[in-house]
C-alpha cells in the first residue's frame, strides 16, 4: 500500500510540472514590418519620447488637459479598478499564511432529574494550506497579470482622453477659424448687395443678378449658424471630457499652434513596450495562461494542515473544574476522483480563453501598426494639402482682382465676380480644415506610437 501511495504521488508531481510554468511571450507577427515605410534600425527615437505638455505646448490646452485628468469620469472608474486588483493581488499572498480564527464554545445541559452541568472550550483554530500542486502560485500570479492588465488599461484610457482633448479644442480652433472666414465673407457679401442694388438702379445690372447676390449671401449666413452650431456642441462633448459643466472654453488661434516639422516614429517592436491597450491585452493573456495552470491544479491533491489549541473544561467524558489545556493536529489530502466532469470542462474553458486572448494579443499589435501607418499618411497627405491650398488661394484671389476689375471698367457679368468669390471662400475653409488634418494627424500619431502617458 505504501508503494502505490508513493507511486500515485510520484505521477502527480510529474504531472503537475506545467502547473508552474510562468507566461512566455509568444510568437508574434513579424514586428519589422508593421510599418510600412522602412525604418532604420538605428532610428530609436519617437514622437512618443515626449510628454504630453512638450507636444502640446497650448498653456490653455494644457490647463484643460489637466482638468480632465482630475475629473474625468472613465478615467477615476479605471483608477479604481486598479485599486481593486492592487487588493486582489494581496489576498491572494495572503492565502500563503494560515488562517487563524476563535473558537469559543459553551454549553449548558439540564436534564431531567440530573444536576446541570456546564461545558466551555476557549480555543484558537489554525489552518494552512501547502501549496505542493501551484494552485496558489498561479493564482498569486494571475492577480499580478491582471493588476498589470488594469494599469495598462488606466494607462490607455489616460492617452485616450489626453489624445481626445487635445482634438477637440482643436477642433474649437478649426472651426472658430472658419467662422471668422464666414462671417468676414458675410459682411463682404452684404457690401455686395447693396452695389448690386445700387447698380440695378442705375441700369447697369439686371434683377437676376441682384437675386443671385441675395442668395449667396444667404447660403454664408446659413454657414455662419451652422458653423456656431457645431462651436456649441464640441464645447459641450469637452466639458462632458473634462467633468463639468457646459461653458465657453477659453482657448487660442489655430494658427498660433507649433508641432515638429518632422516626425519620427521608432521601432515597431517598440509598441509592444509603449502602447498601454497592446500591453493590456498580453497582461490579459498572461492571465488566461495562469487560469489554465489554476484549472489544471485543480486535478492534484490538496493537503491541508490545521489544528486547535485552547482551555476546556470537557476532557473525553469527565467535566472538571477548573480545566485543562486542549490541543489537537489535523493533517488532510483530498484527491479529486470524481466531479462530475467539472475539473475537465474548466479545464477546457480556461484553454479556450487563453486562445482567445493570444488571438486579441496578436490581433492589438496588428490594429497598432494599422494606427501608426494611418496617422503617418493623415500627416504626410495634409502638408501636401497645405501647400496646395495656399497655392490655390493665391491664384482665387488674383483670379477675384481681375474680375472685380473687368466688372468695373467693362461689360463683363458680375456673376463671374460671384464665382470668383464663392471659389474663394471655400479654398480658405478647405485650408482651415487641411490645417487640423495636419494636427489632427500628429496627435493620432503621438497616440498611436503609445504617447501621451
Amino acid at each position: 500500500m505504501k508503494r502505490i501511495v508513493i507511486a500515485l504521488c510520484l505521477l502527480a508531481g510529474l504531472g503537475s510540472c506545467r502547473v508552474y510554468r510562468a507566461y512566455q511571450r509568444p510568437e508574434l507577427p513579424a514586428t519589422d514590418s508593421l510599418f510600412r515605410q522602412p525604418v532604420s534600425e538605428a532610428d530609436t527615437s519617437s514622437l512618443a519620447d515626449l510628454t504630453w505638455r512638450e507636444l502640446f505646448t497650448d498653456p490653455l490646452l494644457q490647463r484643460l488637459i489637466d482638468s480632465g485628468l482630475v475629473n474625468n469620469s472613465d478615467l477615476r472608474v479605471a483608477r479604481l479598478r486598479v485599486t481593486q486588483a492592487e487588493a486582489s493581488l494581496t489576498a491572494s499572498r495572503l492565502a500563503y499564511l494560515p488562517s487563524v480564527s476563535l473558537t469559543p464554545q459553551g454549553t449548558i445541559n439540564a436534564p431531567e432529574k440530573a444536576p446541570t452541568t456546564r461545558t466551555y472550550d476557549l480555543a484558537a483554530a489554525a489552518e494552512w494550506e501547502i501549496d505542493l500542486f501551484g494552485k496558489l502560485l498561479n493564482e498569486k500570479r494571475g492577480a499580478a497579470a491582471t493588476l498589470a492588465e488594469q494599469e495598462a488599461c488606466r494607462q490607455a484610457v489616460e492617452t485616450q482622453l489626453v489624445a481626445t482633448i487635445a482634438n477637440s479644442y482643436y477642433t474649437l480652433l478649426m472651426l472658430d477659424r472658419q467662422l471668422e472666414i464666414s462671417r468676414s465673407t458675410a459682411a463682404i457679401w452684404d457690401e455686395n448687395v447693396r452695389t448690386m442694388k445700387a447698380l440695378k438702379r442705375a441700369g447697369q445690372t439686371t434683377e437676376m443678378a441682384v437675386a443671385q447676390s441675395v442668395a449667396e449671401k444667404l447660403t454664408v449666413d446659413g454657414s455662419v449658424l451652422a458653423l456656431e452650431r457645431q462651436i456649441n456642441e464640441t464645447e459641450n462633448a469637452l466639458c462632458v471630457l473634462l467633468g463639468t459643466t457646459p461653458r465657453t472654453i477659453v482657448r487660442s488661434t489655430l494658427d498660433g499652434q507649433q508641432f515638429p516639422d518632422s516626425l519620427t516614429t521608432g521601432l515597431p517592436l517598440q509598441l509592444l513596450s509603449r502602447r498601454p491597450d497592446v500591453r493590456q491585452s498580453e497582461a490579459a493573456l498572461a492571465a488566461a495562461c495562469y487560469a489554465t495552470n489554476t484549472a489544471r491544479a485543480a486535478f492534484y491533491p490538496t493537503v491541508t494542515l490545521g489544528g486547535t489549541v485552547g482551555w476546556t473544561n470537557a476532557a473525553g467524558a469527565a467535566i472538571t473544574n477548573p480545566g485543562q489545556w486542549l490541543f489537537t493536529a489535523v493533517g488532510s489530502l483530498v484527491e479529486p476522483l470524481f466531479a462530475r466532469g467539472r475539473n475537465r470542462a474548466n479545464l477546457q474553458i480556461a484553454r479556450a480563453q487563453q486562445e482567445e486572448a493570444l488571438v486579441n494579443f496578436r490581433q492589438s499589435l496588428l490594429t497598432a501598426g494599422a494606427e501608426v501607418n494611418d496617422a503617418l499618411v493623415q500627416w504626410q497627405t495634409a502638408r501636401r494639402r497645405l501647400e496646395l491650398d495656399r497655392q490655390q488661394i493665391e491664384a482665387l484671389q488674383s483670379t477675384l482682382r481681375s474680375s472685380e476689375l473687368l466688372m468695373q471698367y467693362s461689360s463683363q457679368n458680375y456673376l463671374e465676380v460671384l464665382t470668383a468669390r464663392q471659389s474663394l471662400l471655400q479654398a480658405e475653409l478647405d485650408a482651415a480644415s487641411d490645417c487640423f488634418d495636419r494636427i489632427q494627424g500628429v496627435i493620432n500619431l503621438y497616440h498611436a506610437l503609445g504617447g501621451g502617458y
